[in-house]
């Protein structure tokens, strides 16, 4: 081995391993600058040991033992994600075939000889590695944050092409032999591979756009529930200033009752109590966003004569915010409510029984409501397939996970149940 393929062979592990480190989501320090200076070159002197006693052939064949298996322990070492060290070792393996595609193509388009090759190969090493460092580096890092299965999708390709580059060209001579098989595996994976990725982006897309469109159907019930707020304060001053008003209205009442102007008084009578009425928020707890919304919706129900009990201790000042505590009751009561419509509709008695109360900093719900329906849940959670409906109950689990809360969704004897703890 000349001096050009020495150095070729140095530099080509040295940029598998820097790339392998780039790829991982490590927090450098100086003493990690230290460790994998160290690191590399305790592997470099052991390749250099086994070269000094080994033929070449031989180095080949244990190159996996004395390179890569030593770097992917180092990669654990100093990220504690043992699959995700391999998937860095395999992707930068795959990348070594890149500088070694582009030297052949440079050789072959200006050049000839084993030493051009080698030496265009020596030449490509640093400028690639800066271009892999800094444009693919940061966002193949991303993926280690990814769930397991996404990260095993993004190798499956590495590792296999990494299996076939060792089993056809190393450990045998398959791929020299021409055979079919083999020759034409690589478009085959590259065929496979292309169609995942469509259906993985599609599936993404898809998730993407049902999470866009939550998304805009919960801001909507948060303004339509801001609104609904400043209606009923609107209201509930009004009730204020009829009270406030009421001596003067005491006084015209006196005065058409001295001038004998008995209907005239019944008359006003009835105006103010109907105006008085249609203002009226009841007092269900201190919580003025949770009284305001309660007492629409226990409006709503008794209107349609479904029975709406409520129990409920929220003080004023709570970790949640006056809006989300708004999207939070209002998607519950809302979905209650559509349900006792549906028992009501058949002639049965429906009811809504509301529990809330705060105890240790956290608050806990729990809607039970008549449902004439038989619910199907996912995973725990109540599914629809009918179009346009299900977001109030996106809606409730993504404020409660924004909260790092629990939800419990359940059904039975002709009742659904909510509980939330957040």
């Amino acid at each position: 081995m000349n001096i050009i393929e020495l150095l070729n062979s140095t530099s080509v592990g040295i940029f598998g391993m820097v790339l392998a480190a780039a790829f991982c989501d490590i927090r450098w320090t100086k003493q990690k600058y230290i460790f994998i200076g160290s690191s590399i070159t305790l592997i470099l002197m052991l390749q250099g040991i086994v070269y000094y006693f080994f033929d070449v052939e031989t180095v080949r064949y244990i190159y996996p033992l004395i390179t890569h298996i030593p770097w992917a322990i180092v990669l654990y070492l100093l990220t504690r994600q043992m699959l995700w060290s391999w998937i860095s070792v395999f992707t930068a393996y795959l990348c070594c075939y890149i500088r070694r595609w582009l030297a052949l193509f440079i050789v072959a388009a200006a050049f000839e000889g084993n030493l051009m090759q080698n030496l265009v190969e020596l030449l490509l090493t640093l400028p690639l590695l800066w271009g892999l460092i800094k444009f693919a580096a940061p966002a193949i890092r991303t993926i280690s944050h990814y769930r397991i299965t996404t990260q095993c999708l993004f190798g499956a390709v590495p590792v296999i092409c990494y299996g076939f580059d060792y089993l056809t060209s190393i450990y045998t001579n398959w791929f020299l032999q021409g055979i079919p098989v083999v020759t034409e595996f690589m478009a085959f994976l590259c065929s496979v591979g292309y169609l995942i990725i469509v259906v993985n982006v599609l599936e993404e897309e898809r998730k993407y756009s049902q999470l866009e469109q939550a998304q805009h159907s919960l801001h909507l019930q948060a303004e339509q529930a801001m609104r609904e707020i400043e209606l009923l304060r609107t209201s509930q001053q009004k009730t204020r200033i009829y009270r406030h008003d009421l001596r003067h209205h005491l006084q015209y009442i006196l005065s058409c009752l001295e001038n004998n102007r008995l209907e005239q008084a019944k008359t006003y009578i009835s105006e103010i109590s109907v105006e008085l009425e249609k203002n009226k928020v009841r007092q269900f707890c201190e919580n003025e966003a949770a009284n305001l919304i309660l007492s629409t919706f226990a409006g709503k129900a008794e209107e349609q004569g479904i029975v709406m009990t409520v129990k409920t201790a929220i003080p004023q000042t709570i970790h949640l915010s006056e809006s989300d505590l708004c999207v939070l009751l209002s998607n519950a009561l809302e979905n209650a409510l559509h349900a006792c419509q549906k028992v009501k509709a058949s002639a049965k008695s429906a009811v809504i029984e509301v529990t809330a109360y705060e105890q240790n900093g956290r608050i806990f719900l729990q809607i039970i409501n008549s449902c004439a329906e038989k619910i199907t849940f996912n995973d725990g959670i109540p599914t629809t397939t009918r179009a346009g409906h299900g977001f109030g109950v996106q809606s409730i689990c993504m404020l409660v996970e924004k909260y790092q809360g629990i939800y419990n969704f359940s059904s039975a004897e002709g009742q659904f149940i909510l509980r939330i703890s957040l």
